[in-house]
């Protein structure tokens, strides 16, 4: 009986303790994302990746037209074949096909590149910056004492009542008014 009375104790402390404990954590929830975009580095970022987008759209547009205009000769010799000039005709759109084929491969490989060009920069541009915002979370999580700080921006909560929204303080870090 003694025993049953100590281990009654003991186990009412424990769940005394660990109660104290998870009172004193601290949460706080942040949207990553929206701060993530209002940094002036983003807007930079932002500007020199449409910029790189519409020089890629103007290669790809003189392709496209150079593809056109080929069609159009093919359609055109189509047109004005006789019996007279089949032979010679066929031949010369035999060879503009081969040409059209060619053009067409090209054209997909310029858009692969291209394509693997704008995600090498979007990389390129957007780490420092998401490095930058985790830093100024991180420091204002630990200057404010938090045990979490969920990010409503990832989409993993779906319900939150009160907590601390530190991203003014985040993006006063961060210098964005």
């Amino acid at each position: 009986m003694k025993n049953l009375v100590k281990g009654a104790v003991l186990a009412v402390g424990l769940l005394a303790a660990t109660s104290a404990v998870q009172a004193q954590q601290k949460i706080g929830h942040i949207n990553s994302e929206e701060i993530f975009q209002a940094t002036p580095d983003f807007k930079t970022a932002q500007d020199q990746l449409k910029t790189l987008g519409e020089t890629k759209q103007k290669e790809l547009e003189g392709m496209y037209q150079e593809f056109q205009k080929k069609e159009k000769e093919i359609n055109d010799k189509e047109l004005h074949k006789s019996a007279a000039n089949k032979d010679q005709i066929d031949t010369e759109i035999k060879t503009l096909v081969q040409e059209l084929q060619q053009m067409q491969t090209r054209i997909q490989e310029v858009q692969k590149v291209a394509r693997e060009d704008f995600e090498k920069k979007q990389q390129e541009l957007m780490a420092p910056i998401q490095t930058k915002v985790m830093t100024a979370i991180n420091s204002v999580a630990q200057e404010k004492g938090f045990t979490y700080v969920l990010d409503l921006a990832a989409g993993s909560v779906i319900y939150f009542q009160g907590g601390e929204d530190i991203s003014a303080d985040v993006k006063t870090k961060l210098g964005i008014k």
